[in-house]
């Protein structure tokens, strides 16, 4: 049998641990977190109470008192391509540049948000909520969908299947990880399940 040099064995060992979370794309800087596979949740820190799970290859929540999946690199500038399954009762969202990773919120981040019955709905689906409107709300319930969103500097944009509904500046948060969210809806009511096939983010 050959054995590997003390080099060759480290280099093995450290692609080997690579391999087993998050994995770059050959699609040009893409860092897959999120791929319908058990390893999906292995990217993430876990806080709050949601069910949390890989199944039918999508990372799923659809019961709890909330929580979210917290990634575990700080980003600044940077794309993220997500897909997403959401029912029409869904309270979710992608939340951006979080100040605090063990208190995520609209407050201390940028959420853009997944919530088709918001109450007030022009910061509902499709919306940075407290920073940009959309008028109308586009829905997203009973659907597959995809974010394609841009954080470059103060200038952030958000598509949503193909259509721009955010184009802003604003400063307030800089850098910082990014999480995904499920979230009970009006009066703490449970909220509809939210299911995340395949999650990418591209640093800039």
């Amino acid at each position: 049998m050959r054995l590997l040099s003390a080099p060759a064995a480290a280099l093995l060992l450290l692609v080997s641990v690579i391999a087993g979370c998050a994995t770059r794309s050959s699609d040009s800087g893409w860092i897959t977190l999120v791929d319908g596979t058990p390893r999906s949740l292995e990217n993430w820190n876990a806080i709050g109470e949601a069910n949390w799970r890989v199944e039918d290859g999508a990372l799923v929540a659809d019961k709890g008192k909330g929580g979210y999946l917290v990634s575990k690199n700080s980003y600044k500038d940077f794309k993220i391509r997500a897909e997403f399954w959401a029912d029409h009762s869904t309270n979710s969202g992608i939340f951006l540049r979080a100040a605090d990773p063990k208190k995520i919120a609209a407050a201390t981040s940028y959420e853009v948000n997944i919530y088709d019955q918001r109450p007030e709905p022009s910061y509902g689906t499709g919306a940075i909520v407290d920073v940009a409107k959309v008028d109308p709300m586009p829905k997203a319930g009973g659907k597959w969908n995809t974010y394609l969103i841009t954080a470059r500097g103060s200038q952030l944009t958000v598509v949503l299947n193909g259509q721009q509904t955010v184009n802003v500046s604003d400063s307030k948060f800089g850098q910082g990880p990014f999480a995904l969210q499920f979230g009970n809806g009006p009066k703490d009511a449970p909220g509809g399940v939210i299911k995340w096939r395949k999650v990418e983010i591209k640093p800039l």
